[in-house]
């Protein structure tokens, strides 16, 4: 088999999108990668391809239980021999899943970089032929990013465990050029090839809206769009509740998705969403990721987040199917007092250091970045694309800035 017979008689398609054939013979030809590709772009299909045809396997590092199983689930619908390790297996489906790996059944093996750091796992990978490691959502190895996990800096020490040394090939799809420059320093990657698919998606209009009563501003946006499929994003899970159970009180199909509901719940609500069964989810930031359905019409963001980065991730989950659809920020300056709170008291580090100090005043100068994109004059999208080092001359004529009465700022 070559990339195009598996192109075509595993995953369906007849072609590659833009940025996945180059990635793929990169990777193809030994040599490492970091791939910049935003929601949509097609990314798994740069790694699942070359996994498919290398000989022994491929282990996949990802931060979610939920993304696992979902690429797992659609790989075994495509015919394909993939497994995940990660808390969620009982005793039996981890020994199973163990022996299958020995006995060379698996192709792609999706784990949580925190699995990594066992010595036992070290041992037993090094009896299998691992040809490529893939860092999924590889941002998170950067402090400098905005969703960093220390568990992500080990990952360069159990590739140097690795003999031989496999190819190792980074996926993210936003990060700022000095993120880029992370996750090819603290990766130890050799000779790397970059591929940047490029953060515009015309398709999507962004608008931001001020309104005095929230509540009033988001059923108006939704009485616009009934019947069609979008996701509505909430700071904490409390105005999660609060919003999901006004939008049942109102006549819409909603669904909620955070991480205090149980494991059982929230898979139910995300199937239920994914296959239309709800058409509105209302979630904090932990859905989302990796999640696979085309037809959503909008993403609304009732309160601001933290960072352009969270932000273009999230409202770029919609539209995936190539039509319009709306990214909408509901902002207020209330946000602003939430996130510096959330910041403040979020750091994970057990001592008071300067690099905590300094990790807490970088996120708060990425909330001001955030709040300036929201109060601003500006065109939106010019605004979005200069954070991630693309500077256009033009406006984009399809952001609320650009087609409001108001003179826009160049």
């Amino acid at each position: 088999m070559d990339k195009f017979t598996v192109l075509r008689e595993k995953f369906g398609f007849d072609s590659f999108r833009s940025g996945q054939e180059e990635t793929v013979d990169a990777i193809l030809a030994g040599t490492d990668v970091v791939a910049v590709m935003p929601t949509g772009a097609g990314k798994s299909l740069c790694y699942q391809i070359p996994a498919l045809l290398l000989e022994g396997m491929t282990i996949v590092i990802s931060p979610l239980i939920s993304l696992m199983k979902d690429q797992v689930a659609a790989l075994h619908t495509a015919g394909c021999e993939a497994a995940f390790l990660n808390s969620s297996l009982s005793g039996e489906e981890y020994s199973n899943t163990m022996d299958k790996i020995l006995t060379g059944k698996i192709k792609l093996l999706y784990v949580a970089p925190e699995r990594l750091q066992r010595a036992d796992m070290v041992q037993f990978f090094a009896k299998t032929k691992l040809p490529l490691v893939v860092i999924d959502e590889a941002h998170c190895v950067s402090q400098w990013g905005h969703d960093f996990r220390t568990s992500y800096l080990e990952i360069a020490n159990f590739i140097k465990k690795i003999k031989p040394r496999p190819v190792v090939a980074a996926f993210t799809a936003t990060a700022t050029v000095k993120v880029r420059e992370d996750i090819n320093r603290l990766l130890a990657l050799r000779n790397t090839f970059f591929v940047n698919t490029g953060f515009d998606r015309p398709n999507l209009y962004f608008e931001v809206q001020k309104p005095k009563d929230k509540k009033a501003a988001l059923l108006e946006c939704l009485n616009k769009r009934k019947n069609l499929s979008g996701i509505i994003y909430c700071a904490t899970r409390k105005t999660a509740e609060e919003t999901c159970h006004l939008l049942i009180r109102s006549g819409f199909n909603a669904a909620r998705y955070h991480a205090g509901l149980t494991d059982s719940e929230r898979r139910k609500n995300q199937d239920d969403f994914i296959h239309d069964r709800k058409t509105i989810m209302v979630a904090t930031n932990a859905f989302g990721m990796g999640i696979d359905k085309s037809n959503v019409s909008f993403v609304i963001h009732y309160n601001m987040p933290k960072n352009i980065e969270s932000y273009y991730q999230e409202a770029g989950r919609a539209g995936r199917d190539g039509d319009p659809a709306d990214c909408i920020l509901l902002y207020s300056g209330q946000d602003v007092r939430i996130n510096q709170y959330l910041i403040r008291n979020s750091d994970d580090s057990e001592d008071e250091d300067m690099e905590a100090y300094l990790r807490i005043e970088h996120k708060l100068e990425l909330l001001k970045q955030m709040t300036f994109y929201a109060a601003g004059k500006y065109c939106l999208r010019r605004n979005l694309l200069a954070y991630f080092g693309i500077n256009t001359q033009k406006n984009c004529g399809n952001c609320s800035n650009c087609l409001s009465k108001q003179p826009i700022l160049r």
